[in-house]
């Protein structure tokens, strides 16, 4: 086993650009991020269905909730379920269980009915996108690091996207987002068909794959690993102030403007907002997170950015009442959330030689529960304590994430340094040993190796 960087990562980052990729990975790329527009997508038009199906606030926000916790429920067993039926299959059974759910969502009449289809539409989503990271790591030219970014990007564009369709298609009906979404995946659904299939393996290499599939709670004892341990219980805190800011702002932000004499303020509006937030986190996790991760190092990056999205949350309660005040600060957060999600998984590929596709389940499982608290309390926070009070706690959840970077530092001291060794490897052995070096990486996905259909 091999860990997840290696000399071979370095040298082909330097020969490769990260936009000449296979097929095949642009394929798996657009499905997740039309996968991860369904997270934003509900944002612009949460204040509609709120007054068109009869709801509260927190009801409405159990359309992240039962979203979020279904994902990472299920993100537990997914490399158990591609390990025994193998990527594409697991992908293509995710895609197909999101358009199912998503027209359902659109097609339903109470709250009740689409928070519950939202939760069949986060089991289709965990399939799908814990096994993605592992493909397009499996799939990418240029090395771990180039795939992580492409992952981010996607994930960075699909949730700047997602608000701005949820806008437009919710100005019109909230029920439109839901139908566009799985017509979307449909068209995902097509090309992972076309582009992408599993490899044609000797009878000694299906008889080792079958060696080393993960078992049913391989998820589960993956948390032994005190590096990923952490890591995880970092990204919860994490991810609750981030889906503070993702779920809750829409109301203070309708709220502000009405109570400002800005009454045309609805889905298309906020669509433009947090298109404007989503746009600023994907340009900095492809363009400026890798820039700061080589300069600075992981952890010490890690520090700043949870430090200054916490500065944002104490702003956004601070400026509950400013519409102004809102959107500069919201889209602030976004430029650092790029980085800061692009630094965290990359910190989680390097901290363990766990199987890839073992490692990033476990961590997105707890990461997504992590996000899926934040809707189920803040709209309970904001009416027993006030408009700010979901902010102060999504700061405070930050302030867990920073102390347990430092509480447990001595477990995460590797991460890093695997990338300056490995760059040092890369040149005293340059032209030797590659072959070997590339059959070790090429082999690191075991059971979910897969291939490029074309080119």
């Amino acid at each position: 086993m091999t860990n997840a960087s290696t000399p071979i990562d370095a040298t082909s980052a330097k020969r490769s650009s990260i936009f000449k990729q296979p097929l095949a990975v642009w394929a798996i790329a657009f499905a997740a991020t039309i996968s991860f527009m369904g997270i934003g997508l509900v944002d612009p038009i949460l204040p509609a269905i709120s007054r068109e199906l009869g709801a509260t606030p927190g009801q409405t926000m159990w359309l992240f909730t039962s979203y979020l916790l279904i994902t990472g429920i299920a993100m537990f067993f997914t490399s158990w379920v591609s390990g025994r039926v193998g990527v594409r299959k697991t992908l293509v059974f995710g895609l197909i269980l999101i358009i199912l759910f998503a027209a359902l969502a659109g097609a339903s009449s109470t709250v009740g009915e689409v928070i519950g289809f939202r939760a069949g539409w986060g089991l289709g989503n965990a399939l799908f996108i814990s096994t993605a990271l592992a493909a397009i790591v499996g799939v990418a030219s240029g090395g771990t690091r180039q795939a992580i970014v492409l992952y981010e990007a996607a994930l960075g564009v699909g949730l700047a996207i997602g608000p701005l369709v949820g806008g437009a298609l919710g100005a019109i009906s909230w029920r439109g987002p839901f139908f566009g979404t799985a017509a979307l995946m449909a068209i995902a659904l097509v090309a992972i068909l076309a582009m992408l299939r599993e490899p044609k393996l000797s009878e000694q290499q299906q008889a080792e794959a079958r060696r080393n599939r993960p078992s049913s709670v391989a998820g589960f004892k993956a948390l032994r690993n005190r590096s990923l341990l952490v890591l995880a219980l970092v990204a919860l805190f994490y991810n609750l102030g981030f889906f503070v800011l993702l779920a809750y702002t829409p109301y203070p932000m309708e709220a502000a403007a009405l109570a400002g004499g800005t009454e045309e303020f609805g889905a298309h509006q906020l669509g433009f907002v947090f298109f404007g937030w989503g746009l600023a986190l994907a340009i900095t996790s492809v363009f400026v997170a890798p820039v700061l991760t080589r300069r600075f190092g992981l952890r010490p990056v890690l520090f700043v950015m949870l430090g200054g999205l916490a500065i944002c949350l104490v702003l956004l309660g601070v400026f509950v009442n400013s519409l102004t005040g809102l959107v500069v600060v919201v889209i602030a957060a976004g430029l650092l959330l790029g980085v800061m999600n692009t630094a965290l998984t990359e910190a989680v590929m390097e901290a363990t030689d766990l199987p890839r596709n073992v490692a990033s389940s476990t961590y997105s499982g707890v990461r997504f529960i992590g996000g899926a608290i934040a809707p189920a309390i803040a709209g309970t926070l904001a009416e027993g304590f006030g408009a700010p009070a979901p902010y102060w706690v999504g700061a405070g959840s930050l302030v867990v994430s920073i102390l347990l970077l430092v509480i447990f530092g001595r477990a995460l001291s590797h991460i890093g340094a695997v990338s300056t060794q490995a760059d040092a490897g890369a040149v005293a052995g340059a032209g030797q040993g590659t072959e070997s070096d590339e059959t070790a990486v090429s082999g690191d996905l075991e059971a979910d190796a897969i291939s490029v259909g074309d080119r």
